[in-house]
């Protein structure tokens, strides 16, 4: 049981299927895959000072103009 590994030895099993993986970064600057960066201009940024402040405004703004649109359908 002491064989020496040899890495030309190695091999993987045919029902692993890694074609389909996605590739994860990591390091410094990596953000999530669904994430978007935006650069807020200094001004909104003083305004908005993390993420989750941007997201609630947009997110407001977004419901107000969903029911302005629906209240203009009548």
């Amino acid at each position: 049981m002491n064989k020496k590994y040899n890495e030309l030895e190695d091999e993987i099993r045919p029902e692993y299927d890694f074609s389909k993986m996605q590739v994860v970064k990591r390091g410094s600057g990596r953000k999530a895959p669904e994430e978007i960066t935006v650069t807020l201009a200094p001004d909104v940024a003083k305004k908005f000072p993390t993420s989750e402040a941007v997201n609630e405004a947009l997110r407001l703004i977004i419901k107000v103009a969903d029911e302005t649109e629906k209240f203009q359908k009548i």
